[in-house]
């Protein structure tokens, strides 16, 4: 039975390995219309330079990745952020403050070290301690991460503690953030405890973590991608090649593709991969409801701006970086002390540093000239860390529509694009806009998804 894949980034890959590894008596084919596997993961060596062009970790604690690197044989690979300097930072009205310790998830839950912080003033500070004698808020009905955060801990804590660390997750607005899409455990903290702080102090101690909360790969996260790609033998490969339409037929679809190999693709069953607003286009004559509702799913363009630097020419950097709130109205969102936080990320005299630019709902940052990311970029740093030197190099890497955006009603298009893909049995999607856009929880999606096609060949 013929399998194809579209979409050749971590969940295609992930669903790939899943089956050739289960069924390896499929016909897979899996199709990516770019130049090269991993979609937003890539890694770049440049004159002893580690660079990533996309995501530089992943979180252990949510299983699937850590289960995929088993499997692959790389996890004696993987490692943590240098402890020398466990430090992280928030910018507030231009100064940087260090990140309060004693965080679950995004929650302070060791008052005394936010007390002792100074990040927030008394007063917000004082908020946040009240939180446990808050009534919760009844019914069911969802509302923004900045509403529920700002209701249970205050606006401060919301703008200069949550906000920005959040918006390392997906740069998105927080006042159109669905919080039932986003963390749905806040929530039902909030609804079994009747608070946040009591239900997470009531929390059992998790046993000891066999590897750090975030890792990557002692060769950059390339690593996970060339692993994949490289137990795919037999599995039909195909780069630069896009599938234009997916028609229904008699047994299954036929997809039309353009690029070398051009000639169309016949498959029993099917998975999309790809952006919502990519599987739109594709879909757009089997199914145009489906098709606009996926075409619903608003995305957030990004940009990274890599500058290395000899050490000598820069102040001293203690810790793996910062954030920079919204409230900052700051086209950055981020700095990453990259040699700092990772090990052998840089040659020994020198420094490697990444500033994040663009957010949801500003200017798309990716259609600005290279010299103006740039300039961002040295603005910032020069404002916040008093650097003016001229980098020794520097790489921009631009992410068009890159972060799907989890706004109040993502939960129902999610329903409705379930509920159209019901419609049409043998075609399966997955990807970032379902349940996370982190890593491991693109891998689960592209495994279920895997699952799921096998489970139907097998019954019909």
């Amino acid at each position: 039975m013929n399998v194809v894949i579209i979409g050749g980034g971590i969940a295609g890959l992930s669903a790939a390995y899943q089956l050739h590894h289960i069924a390896p008596e499929l016909t897979l084919t899996l199709v990516e219309a770019s130049a090269q596997w991993g979609g937003k993961i890539a890694t770049e060596h440049v004159d002893g330079f580690l660079i990533e062009s996309g995501p530089d970790c992943f979180l252990s604690r949510k299983p699937h990745g850590i289960a995929l690197c088993e499997s692959l044989g790389i996890a004696d690979q993987l490692i943590g952020r240098d402890p020398d300097h466990a430090k992280t930072f928030v910018l507030r009205d231009g100064r940087l403050h260090p990140l309060p310790s004693g965080l679950t998830g995004m929650i302070p839950t060791q008052l005394d070290a936010l007390t002792n912080s100074s990040l927030l003033s008394a007063e917000g500070i004082a908020h946040v301690t009240q939180e446990p004698t808050l009534p919760p808020r009844p019914g069911s009905d969802d509302e923004s991460v900045a509403s529920f955060i700002s209701r249970r801990l205050g606006r401060e804590a919301f703008d200069h503690l949550v906000e920005p660390l959040m918006g390392g997750i997906c740069a998105g607005q927080a006042d159109q953030l669905s919080l039932a899409a986003m963390f749905p455990q806040l929530r039902r903290l909030e609804q079994e405890h009747g608070s946040l702080l009591k239900g997470l102090n009531l929390q059992q101690p998790a046993p000891a973590p066999l590897y750090p909360p975030f890792v990557s790969f002692k060769n950059g996260m390339q690593t996970l991608v060339d692993a994949l790609v490289g137990q795919l033998t037999g599995v039909d490969l195909r780069l630069n090649v896009a599938v234009t339409h997916v028609d229904p037929i008699e047994r299954g679809y036929l997809l039309q593709l353009s690029g070398p190999k051009a000639e169309p693709l016949h498959a029993e069953a099917v998975i999309i991969t790809t952006p919502a607003f990519v599987s739109s286009q594709l879909l757009s004559t089997l199914d145009a409801e489906w098709a606009a509702t996926l075409l619903d799913i608003p995305y957030a363009s990004t940009a990274l701006v890599n500058l290395a630097f000899d050490e000598a020419d820069l102040p001293v950097l203690d810790g793996y970086g910062y954030l920079i709130p919204r409230i900052e109205q700051r086209e950055a969102l981020a700095c990453t002390w990259t040699s700092r936080k990772w090990r052998d990320r840089a040659p020994s005299t020198t420094l490697l540093l990444r500033v994040y630019v663009g957010r949801y709902d500003q200017t798309d940052v990716t259609q600005y000239e290279d010299d103006r990311l740039l300039d961002i970029a040295r603005d910032e740093i020069r404002s916040t860390l008093q650097i003016d030197t001229p980098p020794l190099f520097h790489r921009i890497i631009r992410y068009p529509n890159a972060l799907p955006q989890y706004n109040m009603g993502h939960l129902d298009r999610i329903d409705s694009v379930n509920c159209r893909l019901a419609q049409h049995p043998g075609l399966f999607m997955a990807g970032a806009m379902f349940n996370g856009v982190g890593i491991p929880d693109c891998i689960a999606s592209g495994e279920t998804a895997a699952t799921h096609v096998l489970q139907y060949l097998r019954s019909h």
